[in-house]
């Protein structure tokens, strides 16, 4: 479980209720039911015009990533990469066959068995970039249903408002009725401001992190894959993909100085460790 994603959205809407208890509030004059369905089923309809059934179908799926963290291995991955470069090196291409075999990240797997397959290294890295690509055009996809929804959910905020306003009009007739119903009319309007931005932008937010990182780790990998074709020193192999950390990373990365290296069979399991699909 994503800690940060359940602590700040239990911090946000903890805050909202606690501030309001604490000015006195009456708690009970939060909860409407007209104003949920409005905004609720509003914001769900208008993001279903803009996607296919499919996508949407697919949206709940998309947002368990926004609460369940996942490991990114970039040192596990980088030390795999040398490794690999290390025994390439030693005893050639073919000689990775039964490592790769091995591999628990589909994509560097996929690279690396290209490479061992022969594969033109130009021809290795648009493969992998056009992989990259598609992926990244996918959660682009998951990203923006939740932006979407952020985006409609404020406006029908404001579209039960002017509702509401217009049943106050009709009570005018009798003002014990006009406090509360002008209080009722703007809970729509808190509604949808605080659903865009305490659900549904905060969830596109985590999820295009996630997309980030994700993507990093894929860039990271065809550089290395691509070194590795071309025969690449292990020792220039690592630092072609340090450059992709931050200095506080970089010095976790295992040194091929003295061709010290971990051994393919130990760093592999390391890699294994990278993002699902």
């Amino acid at each position: 479980m994503d800690i940060a994603t359940v602590t700040g959205l239990a911090l946000g809407w903890g805050g909202l209720f606690l501030g309001a208890a604490i000015a006195g509030t009456n708690m009970g004059i939060f909860m409407s039911l007209e104003a949920f369905l409005i905004i609720g089923f509003g914001s769900i309809g208008a993001t279903m015009v803009s996607f296919p059934m499919s996508t949407m179908m697919n949206s709940l799926r998309v947002a368990r990533n926004a609460f369940y963290a996942r490991e990114v291995d970039y040192i596990g991955t980088i030390q795999t990469l040398v490794n690999f470069a290390t025994k390439a090196r030693r005893e050639g291409l073919l000689g990775l066959e039964e490592d790769v075999d091995q591999l628990g990240d589909k994509f560097l797997q996929k690279g690396m068995q290209l490479v061992v397959d022969g594969t033109d290294i130009e021809l290795v890295r648009n493969i992998m970039e056009t992989d990259l690509a598609f992926l990244e055009m996918r959660h682009k996809t998951g990203e923006s249903i939740f932006m979407t929804a952020g985006g409609f959910s404020p406006t029908l905020g404001i579209i039960g408002t002017v509702m509401g306003l217009v049943n106050v009009l009709s009570t005018l007739d009798d003002p014990s009725k006009i406090g509360p119903a002008v209080a009722v009319a703007f809970i729509a309007t808190l509604y949808g401001i605080s659903f865009a931005n305490l659900i549904f932008l905060p969830i596109g937010g985590k999820l295009k992190y996630r997309s980030g990182e994700e993507t990093l780790l894929r860039q990271l990998t065809i550089e290395g894959v691509v070194a590795i074709s071309a025969g690449d020193n292990p020792r220039i192999v690592e630092e072609k993909l340090k450059a992709f950390l931050p200095p506080k990373f970089k010095a976790a990365v295992v040194s091929t100085k003295g061709g010290e290296t971990r051994g393919v069979e130990e760093a592999a399991p390391a890699a294994a460790a990278g993002t699902k699909k």
